[in-house]
């Protein structure tokens, strides 16, 4: 629907950007830091370097008074389990606490409000050894670990998210290193993986809502709208199946306390239902584990249709080769309205504005975006230049599909696109660049580590200046 007078964004909207711990921090070993699944996987060794990555653990000042000059009103990122305890339990690492300390009063200090990520991907690796997140001890470890960040900076952290992107880590374990990619029965293993990250999930917003009610809380999936490649009804069927167990399998589970039906079908036809031990679904639907609002990150639709039901049905998507399509479930598309990045996702502003609608439409609590960008080969010019018009293209067409589905009475209260300063991507490098900063290095050669303005720096200040009023270049 068109609009003849906008709604305008609130005045007290969160603009902001994101990062998080294993791709920004470096000092991966450092000051008593133990290591974790990203420190120790295999994503992106080839290509660049994970130890120091963007070096913001010595550099923290300089990139916050960055982040201040742009006029954030928020920064998301993510505390390393392992700065707080190196082994995952055990003795708390003082210098992670004061790290984290020292980030937050500096955050303060410019009136930035900081949003923490408690699990970003990073598992403590002294737990994995164990069994990770397959051992239910491991369920005990992440709550004790909450504890602990919630007793130490809840006083000054109004907004925590609980699991960045959960569902990509149970549909790319193996891309993320939750699983060893040649193991048997590995989807069996990791939807029983999701079991116990949704337990620990419930019972670390339960221990929130006791112990900080002036606080908020949401979990942080990745949600995205699913197309039907046509008008034909199996495909409309298909992107029925894919939405549930790829959206609302966690979000159903996080805001109502139930297994989505459809996922749970499919779950039960591929053999793939987790144990469900006695009190784990009183848990689960606990009033008091419900979240206060839903964060979610954005980067592209997907496009599917009805499955052949033969190997065919399998593809891969992006420069992570992430897989899409499943035999007897839905067959993986092009969008052929679409255009893509360099590195092969799609862009699509309006799927942005649909993904808040269906959103909003199902659960009815606030929103958060905590990440939305393009990842793009920056290129440093003379005189310390760099013109990401493609940049500020794509962020202007999603913001303005923010403000309509403002209007669609979408409840969206803040905006923080990945990333706020350039770091390293997963399985790309910092080749792929995300930040309105240029950091100076390259995949294996530091140099000096350099931040460096972009063209989208000062577009974004301006947006944020004017609130989302002047999105011009």
């Amino acid at each position: 629907m068109n609009y003849s007078k906008l709604k305008p964004f609130s005045d007290h909207f969160l603009w902001g950007a994101s990062t998080s711990a294993y791709q920004f921090e470096g000092a991966w070993n450092e000051d008593g830091k133990g290591p974790s699944v990203m420190d120790m996987g295999n994503h992106a060794k080839d290509i660049s370097d994970f130890k120091v990555t963007s070096n913001h653990y010595h550099n923290y000042k300089e990139d916050i008074a960055l982040l201040a000059e742009m006029g954030f009103k928020t920064y998301r990122f993510s505390i390393a389990w392992t700065r707080i305890f190196p082994h995952g339990t055990g003795e708390i690492n003082q210098k992670g606490i004061d790290f984290y300390n020292s980030l937050i009063n500096e955050l303060l200090k410019y009136n930035i409000e900081p949003i923490v990520t408690v699990y970003h991907f990073d598992l403590p690796y002294a737990l994995h050894l164990k069994g990770g997140w397959s051992n239910k001890e491991t369920i005990d470890a992440f709550v004790n670990y909450v504890d602990v960040l919630y007793s130490h900076f809840s006083d000054r952290v109004k907004y925590w998210l609980t699991i960045n992107e959960q569902n990509m880590m149970i549909l790319h374990g193996a891309a993320i290193g939750l699983v060893n990619p040649n193991s048997k029965n590995q989807e069996k293993t990791l939807y029983q993986q999701n079991h116990h990250m949704l337990l620990a999930q419930a019972r670390a917003i339960k221990l929130f809502h006791e112990i900080c009610p002036s606080g908020k809380i949401g979990p942080a999936p990745n949600i995205t709208a699913i197309y039907p490649a046509s008008s034909k009804p199996e495909d409309i069927i298909a992107a029925m199946n894919l939405t549930s167990i790829r959206n609302w399998l966690y979000l159903d589970m996080a805001v109502f306390g139930t297994y989505n039906d459809i996922a749970w079908s499919y779950l039960e036809e591929k053999g793939y239902t987790p144990i469900i031990e006695e009190g784990d679904m009183e848990i689960l639907g606990d009033a008091k584990a419900k979240p206060d609002f839903i964060a979610f990150n954005y980067y592209a639709s997907s496009t599917v249709s009805a499955s052949k039901n033969d190997a065919t049905d399998k593809g891969t998507i992006g420069d992570q080769q992430l897989s899409l399509g499943e035999i007897g479930v839905y067959r993986g598309e092009s969008n052929p309205n679409l255009e893509k990045t360099p590195f092969g996702w799609e862009i699509d502003p309006i799927g942005f504005r649909t993904t808040l609608r269906e959103l909003n439409d199902r659960y009815h609590l606030p929103l958060i975006v905590t990440e939305n960008g393009l990842g793009e080969y920056d290129k440093l010019e003379a005189g310390d230049v760099v013109n990401d018009d493609y940049r500020i293209n794509y962020l202007r067409d999603h913001i303005q599909q923010a403000q309509l589905a403002i209007g669609d009475g979408v409840q969206l209260f803040g905006y923080c696109p990945w990333s706020a300063i350039d770091l390293v991507s997963t399985h790309s490098g910092c080749s792929k660049r995300y930040g309105f900063v240029f950091v100076n290095r390259d995949e294996h050669d530091l140099k000096d580590l350099k931040r460096i303005k972009k063209k989208s720096f000062h577009w974004y200040k301006k947006v944020i200046e004017t609130n989302g009023k002047d999105l011009s270049s």
